[in-house]
């Protein structure tokens, strides 16, 4: 398959048509609007420092359907101890830029490049980007960030300083997307620990199908807060 090369017309070509490895376009910008209008489409960015921006699509696509997480007994009883204190949308640039240098590889590069930073803060002040952040003693120890619109939460990246605490961070956030009726959170590419969590492939026909039905409903904008009950 062709890579697409992107002008500066808001346009994606059909996400069938990305590689075996899922690499759709490339070029662009990372304006609000291209990528939402990205995200719509079940594309995302995903690159490297001196390259120019990625789009991909992959097929299978990694979900996790929020009523059908399961997690360890051990993490459980970290919730229940209230070891950390989680919230959301408080410190959504800390979490970003600690995301970014935990991916950071040897020669100091991270697909968390400034410019991708600067466009998810954009996002989050306009009301699309979420944090969710654990905290110990005062101490930001983990979290995770992502882009909601309508029922679906594109999960982004996560980071841990202390064992457990991203962990206790993704089923906090499950948690509250089940009390606002979700329908998903993408994973977008496969990892062994958001399998462990039941993050389960489907193909990229069904998830672009389950993304257009839950785009049908409103995106819940602006600044969100859990409620005590998630906290402990």
């Amino acid at each position: 398959m062709p890579v697409y090369l992107l002008s500066n017309d808001l346009i994606f070509p059909p996400p069938h048509l990305a590689s075996e490895e899922g690499l759709l376009a490339v070029g662009g910008d990372l304006s609000q609007e291209r990528l939402l209008l990205a995200y719509r489409m079940g594309i995302f960015p995903w690159y490297s420092d001196n390259e120019p921006i990625l789009w991909w699509s992959p097929d299978p696509r990694l979900v996790l359907y929020p009523r059908e997480i399961h997690f360890s007994k051990t993490l459980k009883k970290v919730i229940k101890k209230g070891v950390f204190q989680i919230t959301m949308d408080k410190a959504f640039e800390r979490v970003i830029q600690a995301c970014a240098h935990v991916h950071e590889n040897d020669d100091g590069g991270t697909w968390i490049v400034d410019d991708m930073v600067k466009a998810y803060r954009r996002l989050h002040l306009s009301g699309f980007a979420h944090s969710v952040e654990a905290w110990h003693d005062g101490e930001l120890v983990g979290g995770l960030y992502g882009v909601s619109l309508g029922r679906s939460f594109f999960g982004e990246s996560m980071f841990s300083r202390m064992s457990n605490a991203s962990s206790v961070a993704l089923v906090m956030l499950v948690r509250h997307l089940i009390k606002k009726s979700f329908d998903m959170i993408d994973c977008q590419v496969t990892t062994t620990h958001l399998k462990s969590f039941g993050a389960k492939e489907i193909p990229r026909e069904r998830f672009l199908a389950q993304l257009k039905e839950s785009l049908s409903v409103p995106t819940i904008t602006g600044k969100w807060s859990f409620t005590h009950e998630y906290e402990t």
